[in-house]
C-alpha cells in the first residue's frame, strides 16, 4: 500500500475516533468523569501515548494529583472517587479487560443506577473509543510526549 493512502486511512481512523470520543464526551457532560475513564483504559492497555495526554488534560480540568495517583487503586481508595465515578471506572475495566467474554451484568447494573440511558449510551462510546485509540498508538508504537494540549 503507498504512503499516501496509508496516511489517508490513519486520517480517516483518526476522524472516526475523533468523533466517538468527542460524542462520548459530550454525552456525559463532565470532563472530569471523562478524563478519569480514558486514563484507567489507557493504564490497563499500556498506552504511554495516551495517559500522558489525558494525565495533561485531567489536570488542566483541575483533578488533583493525589486522585490521580491513585487512580490505579481506585477500589481501595474509594473515599477518593465518587459512586458515580467507581460505577464509571468498574465499567471502564470490565470493557476494557474481557477476560470473561461479556461485562458482568452486576457491574453494568451498578452503572446504570448512576448514568441514563444516553448517558450510559455515551460513557460506553467513550470507554469504546479509549480503547480503540489505544490499541492504535499501542500497535504504531506512538512514543509518549508528543502531545500538547
Amino acid at each position: 500500500m503507498s504512503t499516501a493512502r496509508t496516511q489517508l486511512l490513519d486520517r480517516e481512523v483518526g476522524q472516526a475516533l475523533s468523533a466517538l470520543s468527542a460524542a462520548g464526551k459530550k454525552g456525559l457532560g463532565d470532563p472530569v468523569l471523562a478524563e478519569l475513564v480514558m486514563i484507567r483504559a489507557s493504564q490497563l492497555n499500556h498506552c504511554a501515548f495516551c495517559l500522558d495526554m489525558h494525565l495533561t488534560l485531567a489536570r488542566g480540568n483541575g483533578v488533583d494529583e493525589e486522585r490521580l495517583g491513585l487512580l490505579a487503586a481506585w477500589q481501595e481508595a474509594e473515599d477518593l472517587y465518587d459512586k458515580r465515578e467507581r460505577a464509571a471506572l468498574a465499567l471502564t475495566e470490565a470493557m476494557t479487560v474481557l477476560t470473561e467474554g461479556f461485562v458482568p451484568d452486576a457491574v453494568y447494573e451498578e452503572a446504570a443506577v448512576h448514568f441514563g440511558d444516553g448517558e450510559l449510551a455515551h460513557l460506553i462510546g467513550l470507554i469504546t473509543a479509549i480503547n480503540s485509540w489505544n490499541r492504535l498508538m499501542v500497535g504504531r508504537r506512538v512514543p509518549p510526549g508528543g502531545y500538547t494540549p
